[in-house]
């Protein structure tokens, strides 16, 4: 799990906006694309980002309470 002071000043490195963390992953809402946490770390890369379908995308930002 990430340390909430670290989850504070993570960004997406697309978009340079705040993360959300659910399901193990980072996660931006606004460009639906989830980056890996891999032992503990972020793999905050572009190119390693997954693209999130809408109904994945309702699912997580339902689990996030956002």
């Amino acid at each position: 799990m990430l340390d909430d002071t670290l989850l504070k000043i993570l960004v997406c490195p697309a978009d340079r906006g705040p993360l959300v963390l659910v399901d193990q992953v980072l996660y931006n809402p606004r460009l639906h694309r989830a980056y890996r946490i891999e032992d503990g770390i972020p793999v905050l890369l572009v190119d390693e980002a997954v693209d999130i379908g809408p109904d994945e995308h309702e699912r997580l930002m339902a689990q996030s309470g956002s």
